[in-house]
């Protein structure tokens, strides 16, 4: 997993911190961050990613309308994408993976579930 380049999308810089120091835990050396979906689609079409993490609620637009994106696109339409979001209702979970995700954590979240997380997806 730590050869796995990885974007990484969430408004708040606090969380997004959170985020990079978790990846760097897990020894993740390739992690891009982006500010909202419309600063991660820039980042996709100049860069190749292995996985997405992302917040659903974000200006600009939101982790939900970036996901329905990038599954139109063909280089990415199999990426997987794991959605953390402080929304842990089961009906936002749902929402979520007919979007296209491939796993959904809520916040708080340990670097340690991350790590599950990550590999769950990777297994698939």
């Amino acid at each position: 997993m730590e050869n796995k380049k990885i974007l990484f999308v969430e408004d708040s810089p606090t969380m997004r911190r959170i985020i990079g120091n978790s990846l760097k835990k897990l020894g993740i050396k390739e992690a891009t961050e982006a500010e909202n979906g419309v600063d991660a689609l820039e980042k996709i079409q100049k860069e190749d990613f292995d996985l997405i993490l992302t917040d659903w609620n974000m200006p600009e637009m939101n982790g939900q309308e970036l996901v329905e994106h990038v599954r139109k696109m063909d280089k990415y339409k199999s990426i997987p994408i794991l959605m953390i979001t402080t929304r842990g209702m089961e009906d936002d979970v749902m929402t979520a993976i007919k979007s296209g995700v491939n796993g959904y954590m809520v916040k708080p979240f340990t670097p340690e579930l991350l790590k599950k997380k990550m590999i769950e997806i990777f297994a698939v």
